[in-house]
């Protein structure tokens, strides 16, 4: 069952095309209408959503924007734009950033339904048997064994990068960076044939279904070269050139650490085989190459101590930590830092409109990943519910103590709407602001 979040600030559209898709006969458990780009965020933070549909122009935030953001939050989830207007600017971003079509209005029913249909039918479901596996290589993946001599080239890559290129200049395969990045997955080879008790012979036959993941998944979006680097390891040599460099913005790390959770997750998903992604820094030169691979080392080796964490990004951990295992203590203390700092600055900042988990993760100077892992961790419940806690405390404490009117007090906690700050009031304390206002 499939849950659909419609974002779009006319709510007779919204409220029309949730009829038809509950009316549709796909199988629908929930559709979601956000009136704004902040509701439609307040929504992906809460609830696990399959498909956006999104239009294009929404106030304050647009649908653009809106996309950004919930593709660093969740970087499969599926998007289908909306919009009023046939302009090639709009639909390119749009398609860059992961939608996976861009409708103009007015559209008839019958083909948007065809569309949602066709997105949501490709949705990768998790493989049980290895009958089941096998039929699904055979039909979505490029059954081509990857060229050993290439293969060994690009291993050479991490350790001696000049030879290694003078072999792939020599194949006409040779990267161009001139910026690199480095992920390793660590493949839970032993973990899938215990869970299934086979023999563990289906190895080869996952390794190579990975392989096929990865280059699937980072082909239409990425310069990416996934290659075998180990028996139950799969490294991917990440490339800029100076132009896409410049074109990715300044949260680079952001972009790094989505690449490694939506291979984690498709891995997961249509194979049911877990899997731990490390994840460098960028740096610039080929020279350069074999550090970065250290560093996706590093990181991948820190899942020692978070056993329940999937994704690593080499940034997040403090470089002395690295030349040696730090104490419990000290490992408890570092990690009690940064959540009390993300508390702090929440506690200092939550009636900020506008407010995001990356804006907070910045400021800790790791990343939102790893931020909302280890406030979980600590705290018990996710940052952005805390977020809503503070909100709604506050916002109860204005409408019993002040004569301020519900607009007034929506914008002192940091919602773009009253109407949107009135169903989150009613959500967590079960009554409207005016219900509790006349108790």
């Amino acid at each position: 069952m499939y849950r659909i979040l419609l974002a779009d600030d006319e709510p007779l559209i919204c409220r029309g095309i949730a009829n038809l898709l509950e009316t549709s006969g796909i199988a629908i458990d929930k559709v979601f209408i956000a009136l704004s780009g902040y509701e439609a965020l307040d929504v992906l933070r809460m609830e696990e959503i399959d498909l956006l549909i999104t239009d294009i122009q929404m106030g304050e935030m647009s649908g653009i924007e809106l996309m950004r953001q919930a593709r660093l939050m969740t970087p499969w989830l599926q998007t289908i734009v909306l919009s009023a207007h046939e302009t090639f600017h709009y639909a390119q971003e749009a398609m860059r950033l992961g939608a996976k079509d861009y409708l103009i209005k007015p559209i008839g029913s019958a083909p948007f339904l065809d569309t949602v249909r066709s997105v949501l039918l490709k949705m990768e479901k998790p493989v049980a048997t290895r009958e089941e596996m096998s039929a699904r290589l055979q039909e979505h993946f490029r059954m081509e064994a990857p060229d050993p001599a290439r293969t060994e080239a690009l291993r050479l890559l991490f350790a001696e990068p000049a030879d290694a290129m003078r072999r792939l200049a020599a194949m006409g395969r040779a990267p161009h960076g001139p910026n690199f990045a480095a992920a390793k997955l660590r493949l839970d080879l032993e973990g899938w044939a215990r869970e299934r008790g086979t023999d563990g012979k289906d190895g080869p036959l996952l390794r190579y279904a990975a392989l096929n993941i990865a280059e699937e998944l980072l082909g239409s979006k990425w310069t990416a070269t996934p290659f075998y680097s180990g028996e139950d390891e799969l490294t991917v040599l990440v490339e800029w050139s100076e132009t896409e460099y410049a074109n990715a913005g300044p949260n680079k790390a952001s972009l790094l650490e989505m690449l490694g959770r939506s291979l984690h997750h498709h891995i997961r998903t249509v194979l049911g085989l877990g899997c731990v992604v490390g994840v460098s820094q960028i740096a610039h030169g080929v020279e350069f190459v074999p550090m970065l691979g250290e560093q996706a080392t590093k990181a991948l080796a820190w899942s020692r101590k978070h056993k329940d964490h999937y994704v690593f990004y080499y940034g997040d951990f403090h470089a002395s930590l690295y030349e040696r295992q730090p104490t419990e203590d000290e490992w408890n203390a570092l990690n009690n830092a940064i959540v009390e700092k993300a508390k702090a600055y929440i506690d200092s900042h939550y009636g900020q409109k506008g407010l995001t988990l990356h804006e907070i993760a910045q400021k800790n100077h790791v990343s939102a990943n790893y931020l909302s892992y280890l406030f979980k961790k600590h705290t018990g419940f996710n940052l952005w519910e805390y977020v809503i806690k503070l909100r709604m405390e506050e916002s109860r404490r204005l409408l019993t103590a002040t004569d301020l009117r519900r607009y007034e007090i929506a914008e002192r906690v940091g919602y773009e709407s009253p109407e949107h700050f009135s169903k989150i009031f009613k959500k967590y304390y079960g009554k409207s602001p005016s219900e509790l206002k006349k108790e």
